[in-house]
This record gives C-alpha cells, sequence and structure tokens, in this order.
C-alpha cells in the first residue's frame, strides 16, 4: 500500500503538535520555519495542524532547521508513521571500534590532566588514569557502576566537600543539565536534575570562595578549583562533541577534557600521575 502525503483530515499522528512545540522552543514563526526549509506558512500550519502528513523527507529537513537532536528526530519519524532514521548502536558494537579507539588515544593523550567522556546522562563511560587523582575521598557508593559525573561531582559524599568554590560550580553544573533537558525529553535526565538539586550542602567542606575573589584569579573563565592533599588545583573545562552524527548514541556523547589552570596544578599532575608507561 502507497500512503501519498497531502491535505485531508487530522492525521492523529501527532507529529504535528511534536513539531509546533519544537518551533515554538526555537522562537520561529511559522513563515520563518518555511522560508528555512523551503517550505510555505501555508504547509507548515497544515502538518501542526495535522490537515497534512508531511514526507519522511520534510520531517527531516523541518527537524534540521528546528536543530532538533538526533534522538527526537527519530521520534518526530515515528509519530508521523516512518520507520527511525538514525540507528543507535551501542559503543562495544563491533561498527563502533574506529570511534573507540579514537576516543581511548585522545583521552590518554590529555594525560597528567583528567579528562572523560559521558552519554547524554552524564554517564561516565570511559576516562583516563588522571581522573582517578581527583577521585580520591568519593564514597565507593558513588563509584560503583554505572558513574554519574553529576552524582561525583555534587554529591555530599562525593567532590563536593573538596570544591574550594562549589556554589559557582554547582550553578554551573546545574545550568548545564538545565540546558540539556531542555533540548531533550528524557526522564531519567529530568529525575538527575530533580535529584542532584536536592542534595543538601557537604559537610566540612573545603569553603566557598569569593566570587570576586575566583574572577579576578582566573578572568577568562570559571575554573574548578578543588582541595587536594593540602593544595588547591585548578582546571578549565572545555567540552568536545561530534559534528554531524549519523547515529544516537554518538549524538549524545561529550568528551570533557581539564585543562590545568595554573602552574601549581600542572606541575603536581606531572608529578602524580607522571608519563604513560
Amino acid at each position: 500500500m502507497t500512503i501519498i502525503a497531502g491535505m485531508g483530515p487530522e492525521t492523529g499522528s501527532g507529529v504535528g503538535v511534536l513539531l509546533r512545540g519544537w518551533r515554538e522552543r526555537r522562537r520561529l514563526s511559522q513563515l520563518q520555519l518555511a522560508l528555512l526549509a523551503d517550505s510555505s506558512a501555508r504547509h507548515i500550519s497544515f502538518v501542526e495542524n495535522g490537515r497534512s502528513r508531511p514526507s519522511q523527507e520534510m520531517v527531516l529537513r523541518l527537524a534540521e532547521h528546528l536543530d532538533v537532536p538526533v534522538r527526537e528526530r527519530n521520534t518526530l519519524l515515528l509519530a508521523a508513521g516512518y520507520a527511525p532514521h538514525y540507528p543507535e548502536k551501542q559503543l562495544d558494537d563491533p561498527a563502533m571500534e574506529a570511534l573507540r579507539s579514537g576516543m581511548e588515544r585522545l583521552l590518554a593523550s590529555h594525560d597528567p590532566y583528567p579528562a572523560l567522556v559521558v552519554d547524554g546522562t552524564f554517564r561516565v563511560l570511559a576516562a583516563n588514569r588522571s581522573l582517578g587523582v581527583l577521585l580520591t575521598g568519593v564514597a565507593p557508593h558513588l563509584l560503583e557502576p554505572p558513574l554519574n559525573a553529576m552524582r561525583i561531582s555534587l554529591h555530599p559524599e562525593g567532590l563536593a566537600p573538596r570544591i574550594v568554590n562549589l556554589r559557582q560550580w554547582r550553578r554551573h553544573l546545574l545550568e548545564r543539565m538545565e540546558q540539556q533537558v531542555g533540548l531533550v525529553r528524557s526522564e531519567p535526565l529530568r529525575a538527575l536534575l530533580d535529584e542532584v538539586r536536592a542534595y543538601p550542602d557537604p559537610a566540612g567542606g573545603a569553603g566557598e570562595e569569593a566570587e570576586e575573589d575566583v574572577t579576578a584569579l582566573f578572568p577568562f573563565a570559571l575554573p574548578l578549583r578543588i582541595a587536594h592533599e593540602g593544595r588547591v588545583l585548578s582546571f578549565l573545562s572545555t567540552i568536545a562533541t561530534f559534528n554531524t552524527p549519523l547515529d544516537v548514541t554518538v549524538s549524545e556523547l561529550a568528551i570533557e577534557a581539564f585543562l590545568p589552570a595554573d602552574a601549581e596544578t600542572v606541575a603536581f599532575l606531572q608529578a602524580a600521575v607522571g608519563p604513560e608507561r
């Protein structure tokens, strides 16, 4: 049976409602989206109202111009009655060998400075040797698989008591999670955000630096400042993602690398971790 897209009664597929939600989230009018997608405002209106069933190509085109995450693009296609376009392979799939090897080389090359790979719910999928230096004193239950970067960072039995500028860093991490929740409809991510928001202040913390003091020391970017063995280690965080991902898993990977923000941090990690053996 061949299905032809066109005007008609409401399809009930729900894709129009979803597309309208993404359009409103991106603060675009129907006319603006139509111009971007080489369509017409009338057709966009019919799609959103369920009077017209968009073709698979149109769904993908609209999703691209609305910057819809890859996982949600598959959701749009399913709602329109099409099969998912993007596969979702696990990292241990043989087809992911080149990706795994590349990430392992990248993590190892960043030693003696910490680096890790997280997924869309901030599960730690891989890390280099140097990350272990920072995890000293973290409660064992937080280090049981699956490790979660947000829990380890903000839990009162995790790194939180040792983060000198905890108030600033906590605000930064929560904003990052809120942005992620705004991009994807993920119940596990929403639950994680609610969980870490509810963590109590850690007892016996490292002390909170005044925001203006941190800004004076590091005027270029907010550092992560961790008390460690009688010294304060300072890092700048960088995050890398994959351009134009064609797989759901790959689209949600993020490689976070911590750069030393001062000479003391460089010297300590070079002595503590040493060269790769």
